[in-house]
């Protein structure tokens, strides 16, 4: 066992979040932040925080001990692993309708937790996700037959962080923040019942399938932010490999990408729309996105030309860009803006971060440190990642990979023996779920690349 790298302790910064009503069963309000290193909108959410504990000991997708069962349980909770593998949903979806949540990835023994053929959706507030893999894949179904999961969404959810975690094989997207678009009278009712107050941190969203069972065809994309959202942060992630949305900001959303690195995208990386056919008989908001510190890098699959955002639809976007990285991928510099409808719309360029713009506080990598940073760092459990998680990061350094159109194209579900170990509650901060000895489960030494065993034997 080796102590947490220093990447893993990041600095500890205190943000701002709008107060909710909270009923009685609610954690009491709390100046700490969700975890050491939580930043942005989300990052005072409680969780689960001064809950009870409820241990994971079934790897079944439903049933007593299973994550399914934690989740439906009602009341503040710690969701802790005494096991890690698989979780076969069997092409269904888990659902977080229960509030103060906190589900700790980081407490399952070595490999971790790998959910496959389906996703999570969560519709409530006051959530902690951290180091789960989600690998929806399409799982055999035929092109355009309607399985159509998001690996991961918020619906309508607030006060949530989303936190080193991975989301592959997305058939719908693969890490987004959606809900209802018009909650309401007034456009500030409309950003209430949309998701709100969400942070997105050192995540991986690649791979989503392009040419597959969606029923609209074509739909390999990272992430969609919907119309109305509001105090949405992504945060050093890693987008790669999807045609588009990365992340795609729909009508009125205010936003914000910092030190992200986008790889591969294909027609589109970061873009703005608020298409009329939606929005028709509801007056039009202007977007708000602060851009600080991203590097998009072409690949494989990238048009040539491509820019860093592009702009359609009809409505206007507010945008405060500073220190965005964009080049082909042989370095050369690609534009850092372009449109793909000949509408009204405009861009309309900041001098400073519109009110609001950015979190307080937020520490900012200069970009030429994002990418060596964020594939260090990004996805589930970095200390302890598997064979794909590997694949694509190495792979993202490296300039290779491509979008695909099913799993099987570059892998195939996971097959782990399931492993057992007790929670012990005394080895823990239950208050941010991070190891008192700061020893994670699963560390053994710095991470390599899965090689051959011929490979093995020549570096020997």
């Amino acid at each position: 066992m080796i102590k947490t790298p220093a990447f893993l302790s990041a600095l500890l910064l205190v943000v701002p979040v709008a107060a909710a009503d909270l009923p009685a069963s609610a954690p009491a309000p709390s100046q700490a932040t969700a975890f050491p290193g939580a930043v942005g909108w989300g990052a005072k959410t409680s969780g689960g925080r001064g809950g009870r504990i409820i241990r994971v000991t079934s790897l079944a997708a439903s049933g007593p001990g299973t994550l399914r069962a934690a989740l439906e349980a009602r009341g503040p909770r710690i969701v802790v692993f005494e096991v890690a593998g698989v979780i076969d949903l069997g092409r269904s979806s888990l659902e977080i309708t229960e509030p103060y949540l906190t589900i700790a990835g980081q407490t399952a023994p070595s490999p971790g937790i790998t959910i496959i053929k389906g996703g999570i959706d969560l519709k409530t507030h006051d959530v902690i996700v951290r180091h789960i893999r989600v690998r929806t894949g399409a799982d055999g179904q035929a092109k355009r037959s309607g399985w159509e999961a998001d690996s991961f969404s918020t619906i309508g959810a607030y006060n949530v962080i989303v936190d080193h975690c991975t989301f592959t094989w997305g058939v719908d997207e693969n890490m987004s923040a959606s809900g209802p678009r018009f909650t309401g009278n007034t456009p500030d009712e409309w950003r209430r019942g949309a998701s709100h107050d969400i942070t997105f941190s050192y995540n991986l969203a690649a791979e989503g399938l392009a040419d597959s069972s969606h029923p609209k065809g074509e739909h390999s994309k990272g992430s969609l932010v919907h119309d109305n959202a509001a105090n949405i942060l992504f945060y050093r992630n890693v987008w790669a490999h999807n045609v588009e949305r990365s992340p795609l900001l729909k009508g009125g959303v205010h936003a914000a990408l910092v030190n992200n690195l986008i790889y591969d995208p294909g027609k589109r990386a970061v873009h703005y729309n608020l298409m009329a056919l939606e929005w028709a008989g509801h007056a039009y908001q202007d977007g708000r996105l602060s851009a600080v510190g991203n590097v998009m890098r072409g690949g494989p699959s990238t048009d040539e030309g491509l820019p860093f955002l592009m702009l359609g639809g009809d409505g206007d976007l507010r945008y405060y860009g500073r220190d965005n990285i964009a080049v082909d991928r042989h370095g050369r510099p690609l534009p850092m803006f372009g449109r793909y409808g000949e509408t009204r719309a405009r861009l309309i360029e900041e001098k400073a971060p519109p009110p609001g713009g950015l979190p307080v506080g937020l520490d900012m990598l200069a970009a030429r440190d994002v990418e060596t940073h964020v594939l260090a760092r990004a996805g589930a459990r970095p200390w302890d990642r598997d064979a794909d998680d590997l694949r694509v990061l190495f792979f993202v350094a490296e300039g290779r990979g491509a979008i695909i159109d099913d799993e099987k194209d570059v892998s195939a579900y996971p097959v782990v023996k399931p492993v057992h170990a007790p929670f012990v509650e005394q080895d823990w901060d239950l208050a941010s779920m991070e190891p008192k000895n700061g020893v994670y489960p699963g560390a053994s030494g710095p991470v390599q690349e899965v090689l051959s065993d011929r490979d093995r034997a020549i570096r020997r």
